[in-house]
């Protein structure tokens, strides 16, 4: 019978560690999705693919809060029967642990609530971006005061080029001379043609 933590992050800025220290406690094995969206469904994330493997009967999953399982609510709901039918329980944060009957029906409404935040921060991004583009159509500037969508150029696009093409240099002689990475110097020279 192990002690297993589940830990995911969203977006590679984000670090589990506030996860692991808010869990405490020694683990057997730990399990983790850096960079991976709730909404990935559970089974598609390699940690939690390698959970799903590694896990036998008695063993107990400890995660911080069921939106770390998932964001969907019928993937949470689902992967939580599933680990509840091999015999594992679920150690939620603040919950306990999870069993069948109330247990079930508690995730259920969890996973319903992290569903619905999910769908509220989209309609607020695509909100956002509508007002920006609004703004950026009728002034020159988004709502925010910035004079484009999305992040800002690291470079003048046409000058990485046309320093690439005088020099003949190469991707990455141009990204080391701009201080790019080579993905943006590829856009950047695609985006001149």
């Amino acid at each position: 019978m192990s002690r297993i933590a589940y830990f995911r992050v969203s977006t590679e800025g984000q670090s589990i560690e506030s996860q692991r220290k808010a869990l405490g406690g020694s683990f057997d094995k730990e399990f983790a999705d850096e960079g991976v969206s709730g909404a990935t469904r559970a089974v598609d994330r390699p940690g939690f693919a390698d959970l799903l493997s590694y896990v036998r009967e008695g063993d107990t999953v400890c995660v911080t809060a069921i939106d770390r399982l998932g964001r969907d609510a019928l993937d949470v709901q689902s992967i939580v029967r599933d680990l509840i039918g091999k015999g594992v329980i679920i150690d939620v944060q603040g919950l306990g642990p999870i069993a069948k009957g109330v247990g079930e029906l508690v995730v259920a409404v969890l996973a319903q609530i992290a569903d619905m935040e999910r769908q509220r921060i989209k309609e607020r991004c695509d909100a956002g971006r509508a007002a920006a583009r609004a703004s950026l159509a009728k002034s020159g500037k988004t709502h925010r005061g910035k004079v484009s969508l999305g992040r800002p150029m690291a470079a003048d696009a046409s000058a990485v080029a046309q320093w690439r093409k005088a020099n003949k240099a190469s991707i990455s002689q141009t990204a080391n001379e701009f201080g790019l990475s080579a993905a943006t110097v590829k856009r950047y020279c695609m985006s001149q043609r």
